[in-house]
């Protein structure tokens, strides 16, 4: 029961974070019969944080699409008017046409308006443009893979939640046979101090135990509906949608004979989390590259611009815009070759950012190594608990028959009056008991197999199935 609750909490905390409205939910309908898989792509297509996550890889395709267009020219093209806050007066001149004649010109107030517009173009050409290509290459690549996982982190916690409803049903279904059980027997002990076969006390303890498994069975009840509840928000379904499960045979579960095969390292490398991380790394590596091709290498600058002034003796807003004489044009090419100097010194701006991306790859790398070593014990403990689930199981079986067998000789010998309904009723709960028990085991270990089947990176249901695709653990 504590495992069980256990359960009921952490899918519940699991099931807040999928809030989805029942109206923005297209054919939705309020009876549900699904399998383990439909329900896994219900939660796949509904899901909003993998939502989040896709509009994000959007993002990183168009930039690794699109990653060309930073070849492309920087385009301006701007206008501008102004205003002096003082007139300019430009004084007259004197000229003199010959000696002792000259001619003296008034000066002139230039108008305060000004008017300039140009066009310009630059192009900024380095070797860290091409590893910056290949830099959003990566991301992408990265984005795909980060999404993946988050589908099969969704997809194992839909199949272990999808088990953990199985199980609870069948405990509600094996607590409901031992309430009805016990109603039975209380029928029958009433019969027998009605015919004066049994006293009074024997019918008053069969109705007492009746009304002591009332509450729990409501509260199992009311759990199970809780739990699928969270299971339908999770699925992107109304919290009220009637689901019901399709069962799993235990008896086609195959059991891996040999899962020693799956230790080590090279297995570990499987991971989807350890594949991310990889890909982040790779990632990281080529914007090191980048940014030490920026500050060790030289630019080259490309420029062109063309610009005309309005002619400063005319008045902007009395003379004509249209008129090509009253405009003065100008421009120029410009090719420039330089290199940034900051980068060559460890205690600039630019250097520390260099060391501090080191010092990042470094973390990670050495982060990976401890994922590497995690995963292995991860590893190694799940096929520790499946070894001895196995061995749990074949004992349990045995444990079941043991106490049905039990509880069928207590019932012939309550019938014959050498046995109390106690007795009964604890031969009963006992056997319900044995069978909660394996059932809970092979749900443990079909939910250990999905933990398995992550970490080594396999499709969900290989080990289960016994198909493990070919080349998936080198």
């Amino acid at each position: 029961m504590k495992k069980l609750l256990t359960m009921l909490l952490l899918c519940t905390a699991f099931a807040a974070f999928a809030q989805t409205e029942a109206d923005d939910l297209p054919g939705s309908s309020p009876y549900l019969r699904l399998s383990a898989d439909d329900a896994v792509k219900l939660a796949i297509t509904n899901n909003l944080m993998l939502q989040q996550a896709g509009i994000g890889l959007d993002i990183a395709r168009r930039r690794h699409e699109l990653s060309w267009n930073q070849f492309l020219p920087s385009v301006t093209v701007q206008g501008t008017l102004m205003r002096e806050n003082w007139a300019t007066v430009q004084p007259g001149m004197s000229i003199e046409i010959a000696p002792g004649m000259g001619i003296n010109t008034p000066s002139v107030t230039l108008p305060q308006w000004r008017v300039n517009a140009g066009v310009s173009l630059s192009l900024d050409l380095s070797l860290a443009m091409i590893e910056d290509i290949r830099t959003a290459e990566l991301e992408y690549h990265a984005g795909i893979l980060s999404l993946e996982k988050a589908k099969l982190q969704m997809e194992q916690g839909i199949r272990k939640m999808y088990n953990a409803i199985l199980l609870m049903e069948a405990n509600l279904a094996l607590f409901q046979d031992t309430f009805a059980n016990a109603q039975r027997q209380a029928a029958i002990a009433e019969a027998n101090f009605n015919a004066g076969m049994a006293p009074r006390l024997t019918w008053l303890q069969a109705q007492v135990q009746v009304e002591n498994l009332r509450p729990t069975m409501n509260e199992l009840s009311s759990g199970l509906r809780n739990l699928k509840g969270s299971f339908a928000l999770m699925l992107g379904l109304p919290y009220d949608t009637e689901i019901e499960l399709i069962a799993i045979s235990m008896d086609s579960l195959h059991i891996p004979d040999d899962l020693s095969q799956f230790l080590g390292s090279a297995a570990a490398m499987q991971k989807p989390d350890i594949i991310e991380l990889q890909s982040n790394l790779l990632t990281l590596h080529s914007q090191r590259r980048t940014l030490h091709l920026q500050m060790y290498s030289p630019f080259l600058r490309l420029g062109w611009g063309v610009n005309s002034t309005f002619n400063p003796r005319l008045d902007p807003f009395t003379n004509s815009w249209f008129t090509r004489d009253n405009w003065n044009e100008g421009g120029n090419l410009t090719i420039t070759l330089g290199m940034s100097l900051n980068g060559l010194f460890s205690f600039t701006r630019e250097g520390q950012r260099l060391q501090n991306m080191d010092a990042n790859i470094q973390i990670q790398n050495l982060r990976l190594s401890q994922m590497i070593r995690d995963t292995e014990l991860e590893i190694f403990s799940k096929i520790n608990s499946l070894e001895t689930i196995r061995t749990t199981i074949e004992v349990q079986r045995s444990a079941v028959d043991l106490a049905e067998l039990s509880y069928n000789l207590t019932e012939e010998a309550y019938r014959a009056g050498l046995q109390d309904i106690q007795a009964v009723n604890n031969a009963l709960i006992a056997l319900h008991q044995a069978e909660l028990q394996l059932l809970t085991q092979h749900f443990n270990f079909l939910n250990d197999l999905i933990d398995l089947e992550y970490s080594l990176g396999l499709p969900f249901g290989s080990l289960s199935t016994g198909i493990i695709p070919n080349g998936s653990i080198q």
